[in-house]
């Protein structure tokens, strides 16, 4: 049992009572989709500690009294005209009319004729080098957020704004915001469109019946819906990543459909063996029932380390998927016994009963599969007797899957470069063909101090080096605060602010120039701007990492050691673990980092791999891949304290759970491959590298290190010293009630 009550007595009481339970998951179900109404979320990322550049960001906001109101960029272009011709001041003039005729939308308008009048030194920075080109700076009027819902009346205005002769786009943090948007929409539909049919399907074969087919895709489908809206309920008090729900989608039909496959196939197993429908709901539960709850805590705790870290980006999907998870363990434990007990055996509706079910109705009930029965019988035979040799070469293909991430690299891979072909990506490239590309996003470096000859010299020192250095910019931007307590310096790079490039000029600025400018001056300084952030987001990462991944791993190794009263088990599942996720680390460098057949799977190439992803990886592929480690283990387990023969018990195990879980693993597979067709990179990403791993969990480690470990080490896979004795005995299976006509166990042929 595993406390009180335990899933048995769960599993009974929702199958005894059906229409109670179904009842009170319709009333979640409605109040979810109510509250999924007001879904508040963001498409930037954010800290919610304040590292460098959140500090300065803040004293700029705060020292120049502004709101930070979202800022559009206009390339206004002409193949004949020059900016000094009149027909393309004339243009200009009327854009900036009708731009302002919309104060609701725009606030103010700056061109480069504002500022070449009023003598401004960076006037010419806004004029491409053959001077066709000009940039207009439009300040709307509002921050993002406000004004995302005249996104849409906004583009039109621009598209209204071409004239004969002239291209206008705009590029800028209200037309980024929601192309970003529209993308992860689309991608989120068509990762649906892709993994459910296909996965349906699959449950088809695996069931041979419609309605045991449709109940795990169903209940997957509810369980979405309310960790929506639990989502939305969190987010009325954090902010929340627009990936959120991409993230909610995703883990939560893998996962919905993979535990309502486990029990539903438990609960066939055991009415084939003549229990009543109570009878087989209860022992599903005691069995298969304790193994979700045991493999589904163990991916919220080890997605709840996400959570602790200080930005929105881990906390929104930390949290997503630890909630989606809750959801689905809650309604497998419950909602599907109650289905169960409701259909009885009416889950099997439409069944072929063809000639193999016949055969298989007509034999003798066993616990244990005869020696040369079944396909998978027959691989962990072969496997088991030259176990060293096998493991050595499974050992092999997944080290050498690993080691190309030797050379990853992190940094933000979903940027203006990689957005798919749109508006927004016109903008971008129009705009890299005549300005520098971090014009629009320039560093700023905020120094806290009164204005005074000292300050001003330091600030003068440093202006002169930022020139001279590579890849800033000539057109660096002094400006100081009414009060004279704080100044600006607006840095533009010549690469893109997201680049390693961009990076590495934030660390030379703060490690080197800086310092070196204000040696001695009463100033404090701050680096900040989007490169900062994700400098000083990457230094977090690294950071944390060594943490969350001891929390993980200690975490899992003790979940493992209650669940199989075992140190053997759990150290080796951990150190199989680590070999697939290296493996996928080490597949998406290959593909996305080197674009190593990136085309042939449609995924974009880019220079780095997003920095959230592989700390993220880490801790879903640990949680997902302990579930075939727990089903998997769990049936070896019992049929090893039924036998005491470990190889028997070995083959029994895999016998039992070979097509299951197969099953299983194909429904992830093709759930992740569905969202990595996305266009958005970082889902791209996450979703191939998770297909990945979970092949290469259910192939190689499942089907041959499994087996040809448990072979080596024989009984020594189940020891246990004597000073942890005091362990509660908490196993997932254990002997279950048969009916009185069944026959005596048969252990087959020994296997030791």
């Amino acid at each position: 049992m595993l406390g009180t009550p335990s899933t048995r007595s769960i599993a009974r009481a929702s199958a005894r009572h059906p229409w109670r339970v179904i009842g009170l998951w319709l009333l979640a179900l409605i109040l979810a989709a109510t509250a999924m109404t007001d879904l508040r979320l963001d498409s930037t990322a954010s800290f919610t500690n304040k590292p460098e550049s959140v500090r300065g960001r803040e004293l700029l906001l705060q020292r120049f009294h502004s709101d930070n109101p979202a800022i559009e960029t206009l390339i206004v272009r002409s193949e004949t005209a020059t900016v000094d011709d009149p027909a393309f001041q004339a243009t200009v003039q009327e854009i900036v009319r009708r731009l302002t005729e919309r104060p609701h939308l725009v606030d103010a308008v700056i061109t480069y004729y504002h500022l070449k009048a009023l003598g401004h030194p960076t006037a010419e920075s806004m004029v491409s080098p053959d001077r066709h080109a000009m940039l207009v700076r439009v300040q709307m009027a509002g921050t993002v957020e406000q004004l995302s819902g005249h996104a849409e009346e906004y583009e039109a205005l621009v598209r209204e704004l071409a004239r004969p002769g002239f291209q206008v786009l705009s590029l800028g943090s209200i037309t980024v915001h929601h192309e970003f948007n529209q993308v992860a929409e689309s991608d989120l539909r068509r990762g649906e469109a892709i993994g459910l049919p296909i996965a349906l399907l699959v449950l088809v074969i695996v069931f041979g019946a419609l309605v045991a087919a449709g109940v795990p895709v169903i209940l997957s489908i509810v369980s979405i819906i309310i960790a929506l809206g639990l989502t939305a309920i969190i987010g009325r008090f954090a902010d929340l990543s627009l990936y959120v729900i991409n993230m909610i989608t995703m883990i939560g039909l893998a996962i919905g459909i993979d535990y309502a496959l486990f029990i539903i196939s438990r609960y066939r197993e055991e009415r084939s063996k003549g229990l009543p429908v109570i009878d087989a709901v209860e022992n599903a539960g005691a069995t298969a029932g304790k193994a979700v709850l045991f493999s589904g805590m163990t991916v919220v705790l080890t997605l709840a380390g996400l959570v602790f870290l200080p930005t929105n980006i881990f906390r929104s999907l930390g949290a997503g998927a630890v909630v989606v998870v809750l959801v689905a363990m809650a309604a497998m434990l419950t909602l599907v016994p109650a289905l169960l007990g409701l259909l009885g055996d009416r889950i099997d509706w439409p069944r072929l009963r063809g000639a193999w079910a016949l055969r298989r109705a007509a034999q003798p009930k066993q616990r244990v599969a005869p020696a040369g029965i079944g396909i998978w019988w027959r691989i962990t035979h072969l496997i088991m007797a030259r176990p060293l040799l096998s493991a050595a070469a499974a050992g092999l293909v997944l080290v050498g899957l690993a080691l190309p991430s030797l050379d990853l690299r992190r940094g933000s891979a979903d940027n203006l470069s990689t957005l798919p072909e749109g508006e927004v990506k016109h903008a971008y490239q129009a705009l890299t063909r005549d300005f520098p590309t971090g014009l629009l996003d320039p560093i700023e470096i905020a120094v806290d101090g009164q204005r005074s000859p000292q300050s001003e010299a330091a600030i003068a020192t440093l202006v002169e080096r930022i020139r001279q250095t590579p890849p800033f910019t000539p057109a660096v931007e002094v400006q100081w605060t009414t009060a004279g307590d704080l100044a600006v310096i607006r840095v533009p790079l010549a690469v893109d602010p997201s680049s390693p490039e961009a990076i590495q000029a934030v660390k030379t600025l703060r490690g080197e120039l800086i310092p070196a400018a204000f040696n001695g001056v009463p100033a404090q300084v701050y680096v900040t701007g989007s490169s900062a952030f994700n400098t000083d987001f990457l230094d977090l990462v690294d950071r944390f990492t060594p943490w969350i991944f001891a929390f993980v791993l200690s975490l899992s190794f003790i979940l493992l050691l209650i669940a199989f009263r075992s140190i053997v088990i759990p150290a080796k599942a951990i150190l199989l673990n680590l070999l697939s996720v290296g493996a996928a680390y080490g597949t998406l460098t290959i593909v996305f980092q080197k674009g190593i057949g990136n085309e042939l799977f449609g995924f974009t190439h880019t220079p780095v791999i997003e920095a959230w992803v592989p700390i993220f990886l880490f801790c879903v592929l640990f949680g997902l891949s302990m579930d075939y480690h727990v089903f998997l283990l769990s049936r070896i387990q019992e049929h090893y304290l039924l036998t005491s023969s470990n190889r028997e018990a070995v083959a029994a195990g895999l016998t039992a759970t070979g097509r299951l879980i197969s099953g299983a693993a194909l429904i992830m597979i093709v759930v992740f491959a569905g969202f990595a067709t996305g266009r958005l990179v970082v889902f791209q990403q996450l979703g191939f590298g998770l297909a990945v791993a979970v092949l290469l969990d259910a192939t190689v480690i499942r089907t041959v290190l499994v087996p040809a470990t448990m072979a080596v080490l024989g009984r020594f896979n189940w020891y246990l010293p004597a000073w942890l004795s005091w362990l509660p005995d908490l196993r997932i299976e254990g002997p279950r009630r048969f009916p009185a006509h069944e026959p005596a166990l048969a252990t087959g042929p020994s296997g030791e």
